[in-house]
């Protein structure tokens, strides 16, 4: 069965996608899926949150794109068993005007994602907050696209031109991707505002909304310090188990079935 390419998608910055990417990743792996994350944003922040030292990188995304590495070689190890990273660094910013004269440059990302098909199950690709080429390349190499939204004032704002950026390489590049669906994130239970923010974005986008709702929570705050997703860091806490259940809910939006093939195929590692 083909991997689920999932791009994390948002103009807007601080909206929890970097947290989303690594938490819900990691609560898939715990599944027992075989997880990749590529960390697409050049500010590296999924880097980081894994733990990863970006100094001491012979390979990132910005060598995958170029050309210079494949994905085996883009591809590292995480502390979390079953997930695997391609890592980011500030070099990947330059991208945006590398690939300018380059042929088929929508399609960069695409083509070096094109063996982890057969060897993963889900692929999260963390987007930089932006709708340039980094952006464009990540959606065409997708099946799939999640859009973070956090639950405070002017958060649909930019919601209509992300979804026309998507409409447009849905009908122009790529005919397979979907909206996955809209997360809500940052959820404060204290503030009526929040709530009010839940409810219009339930009345207007309707089921594309994820049941599940990520509270605001200084454990998943405090956890990329330590170099670790929250859910390693304190799996008890509400952020963690909301990652946990928003997991369950994309599995069966998505009616994955567990396959002997699946246990019994090659890891990353070997396939590589």
């Amino acid at each position: 069965m083909a991997a689920r390419i999932i791009t994390l998608s948002n103009q807007k910055g601080g909206v929890g996608k970097t947290t989303t990417a690594i938490n819900l990743a990691t609560a898939l792996a715990a599944c027992g899926n075989r997880v990749l994350v590529v960390d697409f944003d050049p500010q590296g922040n999924t880097t980081t949150g894994f733990g990863i030292d970006k100094r001491n990188l012979s390979a990132s995304s910005y060598s995958l794109v170029m050309g210079e590495t494949d994905l085996a070689q883009s591809t590292i190890s995480t502390s979390v068993p079953g997930l695997w990273l391609v890592p980011s660094t500030i070099h990947l910013s330059g991208a945006e005007v590398e690939l300018v004269p380059v042929m088929a440059r929508e399609n960069r990302l695409k083509d070096a994602l094109l063996p982890a098909h057969d060897v993963y199950d889900y692929v999260f690709i963390d987007s930089p907050p932006s709708l340039g080429l980094l952006t464009i390349n990540a959606l065409v190499s997708s099946t799939d696209v999640m859009i973070p939204l956090q639950c405070e004032f002017f958060a649909m704002e930019g919601l209509s031109q992300l979804f026309k950026t998507i409409d447009l390489v849905k009908r122009n590049l790529n005919p397979q991707l979907e909206l996955m669906g809209v997360l809500l994130t940052m959820f404060d239970k204290r503030n009526n505002l929040a709530q009010q923010v839940v409810n219009d974005v339930r009345e207007h986008l309707g089921d594309k909304v994820f049941d599940t709702i990520i509270p605001r929570n200084v454990r998943l705050s405090e956890a990329p310090s330590h170099g670790a997703p929250g859910l390693i860091y304190d799996v008890k806490s509400p952020g963690s188990q909301a990652y946990i259940r928003l997991a369950a809910e994309l599995m069966q939006r998505l009616t994955v079935p567990v396959s002997p093939e699946t246990a019994a195929s090659p890891t990353p590692a070997q396939a590589a």
